[in-house]
């Protein structure tokens, strides 16, 4: 961030400033405790980088000794506040405003440098490192004859501020609310100055805070059971009353529990212990401590409170109130949009309101993400008893992914959890989790393993890592912790981790998080980025959002590998730092991820798995019990498999002895062709595979052979994991083909005819066909209206049914009816069975008149988008290298010699090549290829590989002029592109 712009503040510039990188691990929340910073009122609001530049998450440290500078202030008129929605349009087809938007990213646009309002730290004094640095600072500025105070006071011109924070106390919970209410207020335009005044050092930060307080438009006390015993509190509260701007937030108190009589008489179990004649403990007046008190009581426009379950609610509302009272209303108008966003995007299934047991992790996932156990958790969670400290670990940021073991010197002592950060690496210092199984095993060994052991449990520091058995419940788990502590976070941002989708979902959170990551923003007058660089800035601007003092929760399920599939960089790479305010969750089926030691998910108790399969308002014999006791333990007490069990009995007039013997009497299906990795899934589980045969069955039972909700199952392998529309999923399974023996053809006929047209016959087997999926627990309900998702283990078996056509159908039924804006994964998932991307054959072949609808249909406005709104340079360029590789293979079939079959006939000797038989279709081949050429070369000079770029347009040009003729506009077009690109390598080489 530049110094000059933050020193054009509303309270004016000081002299000694140092600049800080907000980390996750450090605090940029300080306070008059260590000269605050008063921060503008600012035209950015938090929407998109050309308004909030990447300096705006840095915050400014301001040194008490630095106040007493002799420099003058310059004020700055207020701004109003604008909202502005960034909103990228998604092309349906290639047309040709795709190529004019492709066109526009060769113009550099500039990024613009408003600021955003830094905070104040109420505990940083508790840094060693800046002590020392103030104390060196005031030791210098001693020889000065006018008294500091003075100087101090005068450096800040405090012509207004619109917000003053009064607190006291320093629980995490109190001091992560107040930090998530500032920054939620500041980021809105809202300038803020908090401060804990009874932990202030000296007079001149008092004076300091006592002026913000006169300037401050509302006063907001945080009250809490200690506030009363405070006399800064006592104070504030008078004071604002007085002014009649006080904004009482009662935190973990209500309204009603604040009278006098019954804090003084120490009435009911809150005031037993927090009450009595609390104005004795500062020596204060009594009467003025009870009009301080009663002010609440007289407070009747705002009602806030910050209990446990509402704290998102409560900060939300009152940003809205207070931009209302300011007259900022498209603040307030901008939260109720991004309210109703939330609501119906925030997480990807509805609750499983028949969620059974867990506790003991939910309790053990909350201890990990915040180092405490709060409500009714506290009865379910068992102790976890930190022990000495044993060794020193590091994980490696980017390229540095070895664990560094250093021995440490033994101490008996127990130790909390260290953690340090730099730029490159993460160190800790590792407390162990009390696993008595563990712990023997240790003793037997008598040292550490190097290879084996990892960070067992980080407390406290926002990460955990939940790992298990495919079908175990791990989705379930996190999704249960989200909706129970969804109120904790600003918004839950839920990530898929399948590995060669998980940057792009990452990437999609720049809606939620409203950051622009286009290419498009991140240009700059004076260089061209690389494409990598491009790549990094896109991640850097989503992942420095979540590194802000506003709480997310970052939750990515399923995670496949710990890199990514195309570039193979580190996932790790894509989180905040450990220890800040943002929380992250993995589920995986590794062992392992990143050097964590997982909290490993482990089978559901024989209570519980019995209450998940047995339906209710059914009651079974004790023969009947025995069956489904049988049943779980045939089914490995798997969570997906046990939910089924229970489905079917809810269903089917059918008792656990004989869905028994069914199971039992199912033929298995070979497994001989499967690989040894997806074949192990269900090798020590094959009861599991006679289970989904046993439905699919009953589906065809009810609805014919090959019924409709058997059909989406099957073609459902084949979609991405994100969830899958039920009318693009029926329009596949509709066209998987039948064997049909015997139909008449004028039933062919009426079929092909009527098969573009949806009948209310037809949407309403689709309905029934998905609920029918949904009551057997094959398929569960999506968050998203009208979508529904499968669980890994079904797509992997529906994948290795071979059922002929069923990729193909998945294939035609998004490319007819799939949209960007709405389907962007199940796109891609049809490229990867079209194109060999890496080292996977292609599973779909196409005609060529399929094949070109495709490109202009599906590819290039894919590439296209993926590369300017998300900056997914590596996939967009690959996706069009191989789509290039695939219609030159098409038009080699074009030109090579026909079948001899007609040569009998005269009048065909002079045909000799498919293009000779139908050259409308060869000319429509190549200038397809030639446009995808051209789009590839302005790609590749966005990217400075203009050598690259400048071999792809000549061969386009080749195409255009030997097709259309020279003077044709595409070719004019496609030679200036060359131009171009010809005078920046002549500009590269004079440089160079």
């Amino acid at each position: 961030m530049d110094i000059q712009e933050e020193s054009s503040s509303t309270f004016g510039p000081l002299a000694a400033m140092s600049l800080r990188n907000m980390s996750s691990s450090s605090s940029a929340f300080f306070s008059a405790n260590q000269s605050p910073f008063f921060s503008p009122r600012t035209s950015s609001c938090h929407l998109s980088d050309t308004l909030r530049p990447e300096a705006s998450n840095d915050r400014i440290h301001l040194d008490a000794a630095a106040a007493a500078s002799t420099s003058t202030s310059s004020v700055v008129p207020e701004q109003k506040c604008s909202i502005s929605d960034v909103a990228a349009a998604s092309p349906a087809a290639c047309t040709s405003g795709d190529m004019q938007r492709l066109d526009r990213i060769s113009s550099s646009v500039g990024i613009s440098s408003s600021t955003i309002s830094g905070y104040c730290h109420p505990y940083d004094d508790c840094y060693s490192g800046q002590k020392e640095r103030r104390s060196k600072k005031g030791r210098n500025q001693k020889s000065s004859s006018t008294p500091p105070g003075s100087r101090a006071i005068s450096s800040y011109r405090l012509t207004s501020c619109d917000v003053f924070i009064g607190l006291h106390g320093r629980k995490p919970p109190l001091v992560r609310f107040s930090k998530w209410l500032c920054a939620e207020l500041e980021i809105h335009g809202i300038s803020c100055f908090v401060s804990d005044r009874a932990s202030c050092k000296n007079s001149n930060k008092l004076v300091i805070a006592e002026k913000a307080m006169d300037v401050a438009s509302f006063g907001i006390v945080i009250i809490t059971k200690k506030s009363f015993k405070n006399p800064y509190t006592i104070e504030e509260l008078k004071f604002f009353s007085s002014k009649k701007n006080l904004v009482p937030i009662y935190f973990d108190l209500s309204p009603f529990d604040c009278l006098v009589r019954d804090i003084i008489e120490k009435r009911g179990e809150l005031w037993e212990k927090h009450g009595g004649e609390l104005w004795l403990l500062y020596g204060g007046l009594k009467q003025e401590w009870k009009d301080a008190v009663h002010a609440l009581s007289r407070v009747e426009e705002w009602k806030l409170e910050a209990q446990d379950g509402n704290w998102r609610d409560c900060i939300l509302e009152t940003v809205t109130l207070l931009a209302m009272r300011l007259g900022r209303r498209s603040v307030a108008e901008h939260l109720r949009k991004w309210k109703e966003k939330i609501k119906e995007e925030e997480l990807p299934f509805t609750r499983n309101e028949n969620f059974i047991g867990r506790k003991k992790e939910l309790s053990q996932l909350e201890f990990m993400l915040f180092g405490d156990v709060t409500g009714d958790s506290k009865q379910d969670y068992i102790e976890l008893k930190a022990r000495s400290k044993r060794r020193h670990l590091t994980i490696g940021r980017g390229k540095s992914s070895v664990l560094d073991e250093r021995n440490e010197s033994s101490r008996e002592e127990k130790e909390p959890v260290l953690w340090k950060e730099s730029e490159k690496e993460i160190e800790m210092q590792s407390v162990e989790f009390a696993q008595q199984h563990y712990r023997s095993k240790l003793k037997r060994s008598g040292k550490y393993s190097r290879k084996k052991r990892g960070v067992k449990v980080l407390y406290g520091k926002g990460i955990a890592c939940v790992s298990g058995d495919s079908g175990i419940g791990k989705t379930e788990l996190i999704l249960e912790f989200a909706y129970r502590f969804h109120q904790r976070y600003k918004m839950v941002l839920w990530i898929g981790g399948e590995s060669r989708y998980i940057k792009q979902n990452y990437l999609n959170l720049r809606s939620f998080l409203e950051v622009d990551v286009s290419v498009e923003n991140s240009l700059e007058k004076t260089s061209i980025k690389g494409f990598e660089e491009h790549e990094a800035a896109a991640i850097s601007r989503v992942r420095k959002e979540m590194m802000r003092n506003i709480p997310y929760l970052v939750i990515i399920d399923n995670l496949e590998s710990e890199t990514d599939w195309w570039d193979h960089k580190l996932v790790m790479d894509l989180l905040p730092r450990f220890g800040g305010e943002t929380h992250v969750i993995i589920s995986t089926c590794l062992p392992r991820v990143m050097n964590l030691e997982p909290l490993k998910l482990s089978y559901l108790s024989g209570v519980e798995a019995m209450s998940l399969m047995l339906p209710s308002g059914k009651d079974y014999t004790v023969a009947e019990i025995d069956a489904l006791r049988t049943i779980e333990e045939k089914l490995g007490r798997l969570t997906l498999g046990l939910a089924i069990i229970g489905g079917i009995l809810s269903e089917l007039p059918i008792t656990p002895s004989r869905l028994l013997d069914t199971i039992n009497r199912m033929p298995l299906k070979e497994m001989s062709s499967w690989s040894s990795k997806e074949a192990h899934a269900f090798r020590k589980n094959t009861f599991l595979l006679q289970l989904f045969d046993v439905c699919f069955s009953v589906f065809d039972h009810a609805d014919g052979p090959k019924s409709l909700a058997t059909r989406m199952v099957l073609v459902s392998g084949w979609f991405a994991s994100s969830p899958i529309p039920v009318s693009l999923l029926a329009l596949a399974a509709h066209k998987i083909p039948k064997k049909d023996k015997g139909t008449c053809l004028w039933r062919r006929l009426l079929k092909s005819l009527t098969c573009g047209f949806t009948s209310p016959h037809t949407k309403k087997s689709e309905l029934e066909a998905s609920s029918l999926l949904l009551s057997f627990n094959i398929a569960r309900s999506s968050a998203k209206k009208g979508c529904i998702q499968f669980n890994e283990l079904i797509k992997l078996y529906a994948r290795k049914r071979e059922v002929t056509g069923s990729s193909h159908a998945m294939v035609q039924a998004v490319i007819g009816q799939g949209s960007i804006s709405q389907h962007l994964d199940h796109l891609w998932a049809a490229c990867f069975l079209l194109f060999e991307f890496g080292h996977n054959p292609t599973v779909v072949e196409l005609e060529v008149s399929e094949l070109l609808h495709l490109v202009k249909k599906v590819v290039l406005p894919l590439a296209i988008q993926s590369f300017i709104t998300y900056s997914r340079c590596t996939a967009a360029l690959e996706l069009l290298r191989l789509c290039t590789n695939a219609l030159e293979a098409a038009d080699q079939t074009l030109v090579t010699p026909v079948d001899k079959w007609f040569d009998k006939s005269l009048c065909w000797r002079s045909i000799q090549t498919n293009a000779q038989l139908n050259p409308c279709l060869w000319q429509e081949l190549a200038l397809c290829r030639a446009t995808v050429l051209e789009t590839r070369a302005k790609l590749m000079l966005r990217g400075a590989q203009f050598d690259i770029g400048s071999d792809l347009i000549k061969k386009a040009i080749f195409i255009r002029s030997s097709i259309c003729g020279d003077d044709h506009p595409d070719t004019i077009f496609a030679r200036e592109t060359l131009s171009k690109l010809t005078r920046l390598i002549a500009n590269v080489q004079i440089h160079s």
